[in-house]
């Protein structure tokens, strides 16, 4: 029995290393700076004022289409032609900052991974932290040396309108949307119409998040496993939001948690949009 016990409480134990080598603390990026190639996913403008030393400049923009029609993700031509660019490859060890969301970051987190990178975190802290902190920053451009990248596409990472719609109906599948409750009942839209998609539950991507000394901060594997504690693990579940960014923070929390998580990048924009597809709405307004 103390055995079994033994490799249950190795078993969780492990999970949870895992799940911390997801994100990286401040301290520890900025007593170990040369070792990633760090991103900065602000509007160029603000990176220009003022980045971490050694971060790339990537725009969260460059990860949408057409981010004015729905959250589709880059095509992979294009997307290849940007981490090229960027001197950005599948093995680099990667980290990404934004400006303490972490819904841009958690984003882009999400696309690398979805673009076959396999050793992506996210930093615990957004940028007005390090400065706050007094760390090395900077406001020169980064050089980069142009890389032999080639896309690929992980589609288990990858919700689409069509493997969505199967999740409605399947029973080894789950559908979470990221909204505000508000959005999830149906009082507010940022499509035609107001709702959900049908099965889906609620779990804003708010509460992925807390405050610490003025700052966000994302939560700690504990909260999470509270937070998520009646989903089951052996369903596959399927994130979505309005435009596929900040479902990307419940992307990131429950692949932190080892859940089989996809997130759907044209989102309720799609769905909502298309008068084919079944809604519920539970509000009366």
């Amino acid at each position: 029995m103390k055995l079994k016990l033994l490799l249950i409480f190795l078993f969780f134990g492990f999970l949870s290393l895992n799940a911390e080598d997801l994100r990286l603390q401040i301290d520890q990026l900025s007593k170990d700076i040369s070792t990633y190639k760090i991103i900065d996913v602000r509007p160029t403008a603000e990176y220009q004022k003022g980045h971490i030393k050694n971060a790339l400049t990537f725009p969260i923009a460059l990860t949408y289409n057409d981010k004015s029609v729905n959250g589709r993700l880059t095509e992979p031509n294009k997307m290849q032609e940007t981490l090229r660019k960027q001197g950005l490859d599948v093995n680099d060890q990667v980290v990404i900052y934004d400006d303490g969301t972490f819904f841009d970051a958690a984003r882009l987190f999400w696309g690398l991974e979805v673009y076959g990178f396999k050793h992506v975190k996210l930093l615990n802290g957004g940028f007005e932290e390090w400065s706050d902190l007094d760390l090395p920053v900077s406001k020169e451009n980064t050089e980069t040396k142009e890389s032999a990248y080639i896309a690929s596409v992980d589609n288990k990472k990858l919700a689409t309108k069509f493997s969505t719609q199967i999740a409605t109906k399947s029973p080894f599948m789950l559908i979470m949307d990221a909204r505000s409750y508000n959005a999830y009942i149906g009082e507010e839209s940022n499509a035609k119409r107001f709702g959900h998609i049908p099965e889906a539950i609620s779990r804003p991507a708010t509460h992925n998040i807390s405050s610490s000394n003025n700052f966000s901060k994302l939560k700690d594997i504990k909260e999470l496993e509270e937070l998520y504690k009646d989903i089951d693990k052996s369903k596959k579940i399927i994130s979505y939001c309005d435009i596929g960014r900040v479902s990307s923070s419940n992307y990131f929390a429950l692949r932190q948690l080892g859940y089989d998580v996809a997130n759907y990048d044209a989102s309720w924009k799609e769905w909502g949009n298309d008068s084919e597809l079944p809604i519920v709405t539970i509000s009366k307004k």
